[in-house]
């Protein structure tokens, strides 16, 4: 026992001794991050700042809710700049209006009407937090937990999360790892798996806010956006998804060709879909069928910069968000707001809920794994 305990107070030492030896190398590329501002204790469990090192990329990741808090890409002079939102200070997340910057969302992203779901005839209510319905899990989701660090080194992070049986309503005791890895190639790879006792929904993503040209330096709708999708998800005025699937092709949401987020975006008085959301805030169609093989969700490219952005999956889906509800109320880490229009959200899932029968199941029994890859890679472009 007495060993037990000792390798543990070395696991924390040197968990420690890294994250704090790893400061400047972070600070040299971003707003001044310190892992003192998120050493603290929530729901009895310790919560840190972990810094990440690999080719031209870094990164800085921390187990409350498994975030992803900073991370620099050079830009086509390779300047650095810090490309996702977040915040300085573990109380800056508590406080924040937006409470799912850079998080892990489960155990399904999305809304459920009426925190309603019916799975084996039996029929499960979860607690609503959004309207009358039940979105991202609830309150108390996976972006609101502490993870347990099951491993670090300079390029890579391992996250692990028991959710136990009727935690948020979800049946099962749900086992969620998470790790992410800097790769020599400049890519940030995302990879989440489960497993349960029992069978329940499973609808993992990561729900990071960019913007090539750096946190808090202006809209993204001059951003180039493609999407190599030809139909989305149609969704109901409370943005449930309503088990249609629409057509990209004569419709705003046509980016197959790339184009600029801004240019049909004013055209919301004129479209249902895009006037329901306020903007973008959709699921594309990426597969029709469940399989291990990696696809293009999406490629964005900042014009003023040359950063580039494409994202990779296995995923059925990818889900874009053009942040149309930030309002400015919260200072991110360069100590600049979040403001309308700023950040883009492309969130790797299955397009699925859990109450269209049609869709591909989110159902995960025992005996099985859910695996998700997740692949941001970022060069430059002219």
């Amino acid at each position: 026992m007495k060993k037990q305990i000792h390798l543990a107070f070395l696991f924390i030492v040197f968990i420690s001794f890294k994250a704090i030896s790893q400061s400047n190398l972070q600070n040299s590329n971003s707003a001044q991050l310190y892992p003192k501002d998120f050493n603290t204790i929530l729901n009895g469990k310790q919560v840190g700042l972990f810094f990440l090192k690999n080719g031209n990329l870094t990164a800085a990741i921390t187990n409350y809710g498994g975030r992803i808090v900073s991370l620099c890409a050079p830009d086509i002079n390779g300047q650095k700049a810090d490309v996702v939102l977040g915040f300085k200070s573990i109380d800056d997340y508590l406080k924040a209006t937006g409470v799912y910057h850079g998080a892990i969302i489960g155990r399904v992203i999305g809304r459920i009407a009426k925190g309603i779901f019916e799975m084996d005839g039996k029929s499960y209510s979860l607690p609503i937090n959004n309207g009358a319905n039940h979105q991202h899990g609830g309150l108390m989701g996976f972006h609101n937990q502490v993870w347990e660090v099951k491993f670090v080194t300079q390029s890579s992070i391992v996250l692990s999360y028991n959710s136990v049986d009727g935690e948020m309503g979800y049946p099962g005791n749900l086992k969620v790892e998470a790790t992410y890895t800097l790769t020599s190639n400049n890519d940030l790879t995302l990879k989440l798996s489960a497993t349960t006792d029992k069978s329940t929904i499973v609808n993992l993503t990561n729900h990071a806010f960019f913007n090539l040209a750096g946190e808090g330096n202006g809209t993204i709708l001059d951003h180039i956006l493609t999407i190599p999708s030809h139909s989305f998800c149609a969704v109901n005025p409370d943005k449930i998804k309503t088990g249609e699937i629409l057509k990209v092709e004569g419709t705003p949401f046509d980016f197959r060709k790339g184009k600029p987020i801004g240019k049909d975006i004013i055209l919301d008085n004129a479209n249902e879909q895009l006037k329901i959301a306020g903007g973008y805030d959709q699921s594309y169609v990426l597969k029709k069928k469940h399989s291990a093989k990696i696809v293009l969700a999406a490629t964005v490219v900042d014009p003023k910069s040359g950063r580039k952005l494409e994202v990779f999956t296995n995923n059925l889906g990818v889900h874009f968000f053009s942040a149309n509800f930030f309002k400015g109320t919260d200072i991110g880490k360069m100590g600049k707001p979040f403001n309308f229009r700023e950040s883009f959200a492309l969130e790797t899932q299955d397009y699925n809920s859990p109450n269209q029968k049609s869709f591909p199941t989110l159902i995960l029994k025992p005996g099985q794994k859910f695996e998700s890859y997740t692949i941001y890679h970022f060069s430059t472009t002219k």
